[in-house]
């Protein structure tokens, strides 16, 4: 009984690890968007806060990554998005929406 109930600890340990390095990643890419100077500043305002929603340690890794989704999609409706921060942006959605809590 006791050593199933340390795997389980282990497992949940390991996929919130996995978990935060997702986020970092995203945000490294967040901020490959921030940085065109193509993309239009609503965008930009929207990636920003994205990135600030992830930043947070406050939070459990689900509710900040499904917060991030949100504004991620709104930015990407943009249709003066550039095709390179549209696909940056894509990558993020696809590393986000596999973070469950």
């Amino acid at each position: 009984m006791r050593v199933a109930h340390f795997e389980q600890a282990d497992k949940a340990m390991k996929r919130k690890e996995e978990y935060e390095a997702s986020i970092l990643k995203v945000i490294e890419t967040l901020k490959q968007v921030q940085a065109d100077m193509a993309a239009p500043k609503s965008v930009k305002k929207l990636v920003k806060e994205a990135t600030d929603v992830l930043a947070k340690e406050n939070t459990t890794v689900g509710v900040r990554a499904a917060s991030a989704v949100q504004l991620l999609e709104e930015a990407n409706q943009d249709t003066n998005l550039p095709m390179l921060s549209r696909t940056r942006i894509w990558n993020a959605l696809t590393l986000l929406e596999k973070i469950k809590d």
